[in-house]
């Protein structure tokens, strides 16, 4: 069971990390707006966006792969937690600095501390079945 829920873990991180970081990188406009931000027409500024954006959907590809190769979990669950961790704490402290964003932004704010802390949560058992199996003395 608790293999289950680590595999539905890292398919679901995985999943969210691709397809956002795909609609930013493919459909950057498309993807803002769904958040009422309005993109400036700028070659520059397109450029800076679309990268995280497809090192967004990268990682999330490697996380997926979590799900399904038993070897790839603790790595997966790893990245998975510090991904989502990461994009949490940068709107916390955004909170900090420049007040309150919509509610749309809050709502990425709670999914992100979901996901990443359910893969933290993965990560825990992934180690832990690790720790077991090197060292069955220690169960």
């Amino acid at each position: 069971m608790k293999t289950l829920i680590s595999t539905l873990t890292l398919g679901i991180a995985g999943a969210l990390a691709i397809g956002i970081g795909g609609a930013i990188t493919l459909t950057p406009d498309t993807f803002f707006a769904s958040y009422g931000v309005v993109l400036p027409d700028s070659i520059d500024l397109y450029s800076e966006i679309r990268a995280p954006g497809a090192n967004l959907a990268v990682l999330g590809a490697l996380i997926f792969v979590g799900a399904f190769k038993a070897e790839w979990r603790h790595f997966s669950a790893s990245l998975g937690a510090a991904l989502f961790l990461a994009y949490a704490a940068g709107r916390l402290v955004s909170i900090v600095l420049d007040g309150t964003p919509s509610s749309a932004i809050l709502l990425a704010l709670v999914i992100e501390l979901l996901v990443g802390g359910s893969c933290a949560l993965a990560l825990r058992r992934a180690r832990s079945r690790s720790i077991r199996k090197d060292h069955p003395q220690l169960a």
